[in-house]
């Protein structure tokens, strides 16, 4: 068994030893060595393929089972003690119910396999910031990829020592192997219905069963950095927040540092790495994901990238959209489920090239452009060291964290919601992240296009505890330290469209514009305009030189349309219904005082 001075470390992973009932046991150093020896045994095996290494040096690609490319929400839950804690009745499941019927599933699951230990740092090893989690699996996949994505290793379980906290992290592929029997490519449960990513806030603890990929197996992505994190952050006063940190240098060299909430499909990572469209303006990126944000002794919050790498999304990465994550993937990267090309190396739809005439699928099977399916998975994936990017900060891994200035907020509206908004004090910038949302596009979800998915603060897949309760800790925060402290809350919309469907704003690297007025107001020089629904840039606030976008349709983008607006509260009216008591009554104010405004 493992050595070590941590009598509870020791004692669980024998607990979990003897109820999966591995052929082995090994503890992860985190060495170069034990990373390229588990890769080289995975390909040797057949498991991966290694790309070709004057192309892509370091780079593997992995294919998924179909049954097993993305998160499984309606599978993922949160055994909170008592069921009004839990995000909504629909994830909650009582805690010894959920892990007796887990521990069945656990009984022999890693026969035939390798039951790897892996302790692992959220953020940089001993920051105040950081946190420390261990997982146990037995997929070698999952080690490499958290390699990639945390601190793993020998200098973990050294900051940890005898006594340290840290989060039980439990993961299973869910295959186990008969004596001689073939690995396949990926093993998991192939039945939806085995699958389970399950939550124990109290206990500070993660049961991963069934799935092999993403953040289902990474438990240190969504399940520690958000939903657990979360629970710490509220009994601890801090927040663990989905939003990316930016580093944001004027031509004079004066610094400020945003971060930024957006559901999916929304350009965050885009944002978060972003070329300003104006010379002697400068972007870094210090996170693309996720925010971990305590109070430092000057009473300002003060933010880390948990994360040590990108998980990022390969459809529609392109040297237009993000040509910094195209420069970060040209080596040492992890590929899942995109396309191989016949010369070994990687595709996938919205690259910017041309598709070739031939390649190997994301399932592994032959693809022309005639083939009249997808190349690469939609949601295939590169996992690539954030050191890689050639715009990180130099200060990312700081430990003392960085000081946030500015949030930023948004969805995806084609309507209502201008350009940028500033809100008018913290509680009610809190009252704009409650309401931020993205409108459902496709039928494919659901019946009701053209409707909002209300998605407060970008979290409403990563909930930890009750939503109400969640949002009671923001403005719980807003108290804590003096309101001149406190980062400025901006409402953003870079998808906008006018009446012929077409997008109003340019949005990647001029977005550059918007960021210049925020900071702009920072300083105390932006001009801006009193609304009712916030604080708005004058009309020629916005600076738009060399940008070709005429005067009517920056008119558009700022637009405050009153009928519309007085919809968008009944919409609102309507979704904090699902909050039932736990609504926040200052979010209940603020609703009534913009419907009075508007009134």
């Amino acid at each position: 068994m493992i050595s070590t001075s941590h009598k509870e470390l020791k004692a669980w992973v024998e607990e979990v030893a003897a109820l999966c009932k591995p052929d082995s046991v090994h503890l992860c150093d985190g060495s170069e060595e034990e990373y390229q020896s588990m890769l080289q045994i995975m390909v040797d095996a057949g498991l991966g393929v290694q790309l070709n290494q004057e192309k892509r040096p370091g780079c593997y690609l992995f294919r998924s089972h179909p049954s097993d490319v993305a998160r499984v929400e309606n599978r993922t839950f949160i055994a909170s003690k008592n069921a009004e804690d839990a995000p909504s009745p629909d994830v909650w499941i009582e805690p010894e119910e959920l892990k007796a019927t887990m521990r069945k599933s656990y009984d022999g699951c890693m026969r035939g396999r390798i039951m790897y230990v892996i302790p692992f740092s959220m953020g940089p090893i001993g920051s105040p910031i950081s946190k420390i989690g261990v997982e146990i699996s037995d997929s070698p996949y999952v080690v490499f990829n958290m390699k990639i994505m945390t601190r793993i290793g020998t200098k973990v379980l050294e900051t940890l020592g005898s006594d340290g906290e840290f989060v039980k992290c439990l993961h299973s592929v869910g295959k186990p192997l008969a004596a001689g029997e073939k690995d396949t490519a990926w093993p998991c449960a192939p039945s939806i219905d085995d699958k389970y990513i399950s939550h124990f806030p109290e206990e500070r603890m993660i049961w991963s069963f069934g799935s092999g990929y993403g953040g289902n197996a990474l438990l240190g992505k969504k399940c520690f950095a958000l939903r657990i994190a979360a629970v710490q952050a509220r009994d601890e006063g801090w927040l663990a927040e989905h939003m990316l940190i930016l580093k944001l240098t004027d031509p004079s060299g004066k610094v400020y540092y945003v971060c930024g909430a957006f559901p999916s499909a929304c350009g965050k990572t885009n944002l978060a790495m972003l070329e300003p469209s104006f010379p002697g303006w400068k972007v870094e990126t210090i996170g693309d994901d996720i925010a971990w944000m305590k109070f430092g002794a000057d009473g300002r919050l003060y933010a880390i990238n948990p994360e040590a790498g990108f998980f990022g999304v390969a459809p529609g990465t392109s040297m237009h959209s993000n040509p910094n994550a195209m420069r970060s993937i040209e080596k040492n990267t992890i590929f899942t489920n995109v396309g191989l090309t016949d010369d070994g190396d990687v595709w996938w739809e919205g690259i910017g090239t041309e598709p070739p005439e031939h390649l190997i699928d994301w399932q592994g099977n032959d693809w022309t452009p005639a083939s009249g399916k997808l190349a690469a998975h939609a949601n295939a994936r590169f996992t690539v060291p954030a050191a890689q990017c050639p715009v990180m900060g130099d200060e990312w891994e700081d430990p003392a964290g960085v000081p946030i200035s500015a949030i930023l907020v948004g969805g995806r509206r084609e309507n209502t919601i201008p350009l940028v908004n500033e809100s008018l004090d913290w509680n009610h910038g809190v009252f704009l992240g409650s309401i931020m949302g993205s409108e459902i596009t496709t039928a494919a979800i659901t019946d009701d296009v053209g409707q909002v998915r209300r998605d407060p603060f970008a979290m409403l897949p990563f909930f930890g505890y009750n939503k109400g309760d969640y949002l009671q800790h923001w403005l719980s925060i807003g108290k804590k330290t003096d309101a001149c402290k406190l980062p400025k809350i901006y409402f953003v919309n870079w998808f906008r469209k006018n009446a012929d469907n077409k997008f109003i704003w340019p949005g990647f690297g001029e977005n550059s514009r918007v960021l210049k007025w925020i900071v702009e107001r920072i300083s105390g020089t932006g001009k801006a305009v009193e609304t009712p629904i916030g604080n708005l840039p004058t009309a020629d606030a916005i600076d738009t030189s060399g940008l070709d976008i005429s005067n009517d349709a920056m008119a558009e983008l700022l637009q405050v349309d009153k009928e519309a607006w007085l919809i968008e509260v009944a919409s609102i009216k309507e979704n904090y219904k699902s909050y039932g008591k736990a609504l926040p009554k200052e979010l209940e104010e603020q609703l009534e005082a913009l419907e009075k405004r508007l009134s």
